[in-house]
């Protein structure tokens, strides 16, 4: 699984016009499943993105996670991230999971993300969206659940 984290002062996520979720502070997280994905990879990238700690404390530093925070997360699945652009001008998108498999994982992140206690919004997965991110630093990293 791997997770594309950024810290936003705020996001929201629309379909067709329709707004489908928002949120303040927090943090966006694009999500795409690989298609060796199980529940410990989804597991393993929930808690890493509930207590990464990317948010200042009193004196500026990153020391404080989305759950010190009282934050709140937007989750997008975005299957674009296993994109291999190594070779030729099209990516490929072999290594992503397959709509039917990455779904209920996606699910699941956002399930173990809630149980942590962080609201969670959401787009609407295989939908095109619209997505705005206000992003805050900027800051952006990336999670990765270990190899498979």
């Amino acid at each position: 699984m791997r997770v594309l984290v950024q810290r936003v002062s705020q996001a929201r996520v629309s379909v067709d016009d329709e707004l489908l979720g928002a949120i303040g502070a927090g943090l966006v997280l694009l999500v795409g499943c690989h298609a060796d994905d199980d529940a410990e990879a989804v597991r393993f990238c929930a808690i890493k993105c509930a207590n990464l700690r990317v948010f200042a404390d009193s004196e500026g530093r990153m020391n404080r996670s989305l759950l010190d925070l009282g934050g709140e997360a937007l989750a997008i699945s975005q299957f674009t991230l296993y994109g291999d652009c190594r070779r030729g001008r099209r990516p490929s998108f072999v290594q992503a999971a397959a709509p039917d498999v990455a779904e209920p994982l996606y699910t699941a992140f956002v399930a173990a993300l809630e149980r942590s206690g962080i609201r969670v919004a959401q787009g609407r997965f295989g939908a095109h969206m619209l997505v705005e991110i206000h992003n805050d630093g900027p800051v952006t990293v990336i999670v990765e659940s270990p190899e498979r």
